[in-house]
């Protein structure tokens, strides 16, 4: 039987993710500014440093963040509250057995949230991803699949980094240098994407999603890193979502909606086919196999959605989906009890 957080640990974590929601607003120093831009708005804060006028991006304009805005004198003068009722909030997970991240993990996340790695588009993706579903989806895990990863993987699309016109407050190798990173080289040794921690495996990696038939290199502007550009990693980043980390007073992150999540894990498992990667492979098939397992029950319109999306992408798409689910026929009757028409 599935295990659940308890009904105390879930209402923490919804209350920790507000209480952090709050806190990117209350960041604001000067004037917020609606900006509209290829159909799109998005939120910039406007401030002055002596005679210069400068913007630093908030985010894209939706009706949560527009009612927080307007709410900011207010948010702004409990600050101190706040993060007093945040380290409160997570003690009281800790205590309900709430899994969160090691203590190196959440340091780290928190130095490249206060860069703005997260704000300027950066989504946490791969298996770090999968354990922080915990909080969103009320879920616990087992031994097996709570497994620490030795990699942080973190990509964005590479226009979106383009067009929200600010960078980073600290060069990323910079924060990095100061968790005893190295850069990893590449092929082009002026094009660095991966960097490994000296004294241990962790291993920190920048995606970017391929819209050509090569995966090459490519640069994230706002980062001011290059990233690994890959196939169907579009369809995992497209509308992320904000989780909260258990770290200190708590860390703002973005990571895949779930039912994305679920469904590129079926197609990177066939990708990666056998052999040298089949230890990857299996990995991904037992995490999309849970996800699915609790989506099937909780949020079946979310998966039957994210399928049909993924399914319309082309029929190598379509290949890769039914070639994963031949080797899962549990997966595959769970999704058609959430209504997912299959298409194998």
């Amino acid at each position: 039987m599935r295990r659940r957080i308890s009904p105390i640990a879930h209402a923490a974590y919804h209350d920790l993710l507000q209480s952090l929601r709050d806190e990117a607003v209350s960041e604001i120093r000067g004037t917020p500014t609606r900006v509209e831009r290829n159909g799109k708005a998005y939120w910039y804060d406007t401030y002055r440093i002596g005679s210069d006028v400068r913007k630093a991006y908030i985010g894209e304009d939706t009706p949560e963040r527009s009612a927080r805005i307007a709410r900011l004198t207010e948010i702004a003068s409990a600050g101190a509250e706040r993060r007093s009722n945040r380290a409160r909030l997570i003690r009281i997970l800790r205590a309900e057995g709430f899994l969160g991240v090691d203590a190196a993990t959440g340091s780290l996340l928190n130095a490249l949230q206060k860069a703005g790695a997260f704000r300027l588009g950066g989504t946490i993706v791969g298996t770090l991803a999968f354990r922080l579903y915990e909080g969103e989806l009320g879920i616990r895990y087992s031994v097996e699949q709570a497994a620490q990863t030795n990699d942080i993987d973190i990509a964005s699309f590479e226009r979106l980094s383009l067009a929200v016109e600010d960078v980073v407050s600290e060069p990323l190798q910079r924060v990095l240098d100061g968790f005893a990173f190295d850069a990893v080289p590449s092929l082009d040794k002026e094009k660095v994407w991966r960097w490994k921690q000296s004294r241990s495996e962790l291993l920190v990696e920048f995606l970017t999603p391929s819209f050509e038939e090569a995966e090459e290199l490519k640069p994230l502007a706002a980062l001011g890193v290059y990233a690994q550009s890959l196939h169907y990693l579009n369809y995992l980043i497209a509308d992320p979502i904000d989780v909260a980390v258990t770290y200190r007073d708590g860390v703002l992150v973005q990571i895949p909606r779930p039912e994305r999540f679920a469904i590129h894990k079926l197609i990177v498992s066939d990708r990666r086919k056998e052999g040298p990667n089949g230890v990857k492979a299996y990995k991904d098939r037992l995490q999309a196999a849970f996800l699915i397992d609790v989506l099937a029950d909780d949020r079946p319109d979310d998966l039957v959605e994210a399928y049909d999306d993924a399914a319309s992408q082309g029929p190598r798409w379509r290949e890769r989906l039914a070639a994963a689910l031949k080797r899962m026929p549990e997966t595959q009757a769970r999704l058609a009890e959430a209504g997912v028409r299959l298409q194998m």
